[in-house]
């Protein structure tokens, strides 16, 4: 992993992940690294707290808020319910306005289909709207390889494509990257780098405009994604604030996009509560400068043919998962990573998916389908760590515009990674420690002794706390304190302070109280 963040950068990985959902160490130790770059951490700081300001603003101006977020919650809780049926009505009505719809099962059969259609056209260079679909199946590493050359124009998707690096972000993928970091990018990496560029943002993005604009002219094809498509018109949406998409959209012969079949919503009308809620929560804008729609193909005006290729990759299991397909709802708006401390401190990298943050922790195991397939559970592998890479706040809950309840669908999530691991033959200390605990706890008979017993530990304290104990018990006192136990237990001051009946008689200092127990 790339350690060096001044100067000029090395790519992150070394080479791309042949799977973007499952790259990379596990969280904890990609986590102990990413920990360690100060610059990193600081860039990361500054850039969600910015966000997470402008987003407080925008959505403290309406005094409808919650119950946008309810309907937002209710538009997709009802496009969940309704997939299949809505999908079918999709294509149907993309198919009756001149386009095509492909459906892929996963990444593997996407990109062929991607590939055939660009092959098909005679291109051998592509342009691309910010798209975390085409992120999740790798298509830029597979367009490559076949001798195709994909151009992101999103400023920040051209930041990390030019270095080589991965994206951290879902919104900003070049977040963890200061200006001074991406002048040096531009100089390294980008033709005709202009004679005294700064590290103004101004600049910075009249370079990359300057970089772009002679491809959005001379393109035959562009690939993007979709933020929604409507069941109800066959009409395709792409949210943007930067104008590339709009040029990648519009300019070129030939339009491919592909979309998660997730993002379908029932009516037209549900554009109304989207447009409102998602620039809002994502950049911090009551609305976001593009905002561009198409239904179909429109003979003489834009792409003349269009096609939708509609993306299941691990959606369906996602979708059979009864508490967990709640993160289907997602409209990757961002606004739970800027607000999430975890995410804030380690970076995106460390979650070693294209979706990091605490959407995630838990859209990445339940698209992998980890901790449900009939063998034994990879403890190596990075998703089952990822419903751990949590503190369970909640501000995620709070944050996001259609009330995806993040932190029940971790605790579900980390119940099935234990029972999964409860399966294989040999426990491990962990697991034995935590049947012993419920064993314990589970029984006052058995939980007085050790109580009693937990006094022992009075001789490690100092000052009422307890900063450091022998192993095994020295991995949680590592990073954190303990209180030390106290003299008296509640049960033996219960049973000094209360009759057999359960009546109180005298306090702990022999004055006699009321049957309310005060004194």
């Amino acid at each position: 992993m790339s350690t060096t963040f001044l100067g000029m950068p090395t790519p992150l990985p070394a080479q791309p992940p042949q799977d973007p959902l499952r790259w990379g160490p596990t969280f904890p130790d990609a986590a102990h690294e990413t920990l360690a770059n100060g610059q990193m951490r600081a860039n990361l700081a500054k850039a969600t707290h910015t966000i997470r300001d402008k987003r407080l603003r925008v959505t403290g101006e309406l005094p409808d808020w919650e119950e946008l977020r309810e309907a937002g919650a209710a538009a997709k809780h009802e496009a969940m319910s309704r997939l299949p049926e809505l999908l079918v009505e999709l294509e149907a009505n993309v198919v009756a306005h001149g386009g095509v719809v492909h459906w892929a099962r996963d990444a593997a059969e996407a990109n062929r289909i991607v590939t055939a259609l660009i092959r098909a056209t005679g291109a051998d260079e592509v342009i691309k709207v910010k798209s975390m679909a085409t992120q999740e199946i790798g298509l830029n590493e597979h367009l490559d390889a076949e001798g195709i050359t994909a151009l992101e124009t999103d400023l920040a998707e051209l930041i990390v494509q030019l270095v080589g690096d991965m994206p951290s972000h879902v919104l900003v993928p070049a977040i963890h990257r200061n200006r001074s970091e991406i002048r040096e990018i531009f100089r390294h990496r980008m033709e005709e780098f202009p004679a005294g560029l700064t590290d103004e943002p101004r600049e910075l993005a009249m370079a990359a405009r300057a970089h772009l604009r002679r491809k959005f002219l001379s393109a035959k094809v562009a690939v993007s994604g979709a933020n929604l498509a409507v069941a109800e018109t066959g009409t395709v949406a792409v949210f943007e604030s930067e104008g590339n998409g709009r040029m990648c959209l519009t300019l070129p012969e030939t339009l491919i996009t592909v979309m998660g079949i997730e993002k379908v919503v029932p009516t037209f009308r549900d554009l109304e509560v989207f447009t409102q809620i998602l620039p809002r929560s994502s950049t911090g804008e009551r609305m976001n400068p593009y905002t561009t729609m198409w239904t179909g193909v429109t003979p003489g005006d834009g792409p003349q043919e269009f096609h939708l290729v509609l993306l299941d990759n691990g959606r369906t299991k996602a979708l059979a998962d009864e508490v967990g397909r709640e993160a289907l709802h997602c409209i990757r708006c961002s606004a739970c990573m800027n607000v999430c401390p975890v995410y804030e401190r380690t970076g995106g990298h460390a979650y070693g998916s294209v979706y990091p943050g605490p959407i995630g922790a838990i859209l990445t195991p339940l698209l992998r389908g980890t901790g449900t397939g009939p063998g034994p559970l990879d403890p190596h592998d990075p998703t089952a760590s990822l419903p751990f890479a949590s503190s369970l706040c909640g501000a995620c809950y709070e944050a996001c515009p259609v009330k995806i309840d993040i932190p029940k669908v971790l605790v579900h999530l980390r119940n099935r990674m234990n029972e999964a691991q409860s399966r294989r033959p040999v426990p491990t200390g962990w697991e034995v420690a935590m049947r012993a605990a419920g064993t314990v706890l589970s029984s006052g008979a058995r939980l007085a002794p050790a109580d009693r017993a937990a006094r022992l530990a009075k001789v490690f304290a100092r000052d009422g706390r307890i900063g450091a104990l022998p192993p095994p018990l020295r991995g949680w006192t590592d990073s954190r304190d303990v209180p030390a136990p106290p003299a008296r237990s509640f049960r033996e001051w219960w049973a000094d302070t209360h009759d057999a009946d359960g009546r109180p008689t005298d306090d702990a200092d022999g004055r006699p109280t009321g049957r309310d127990g005060g004194a």
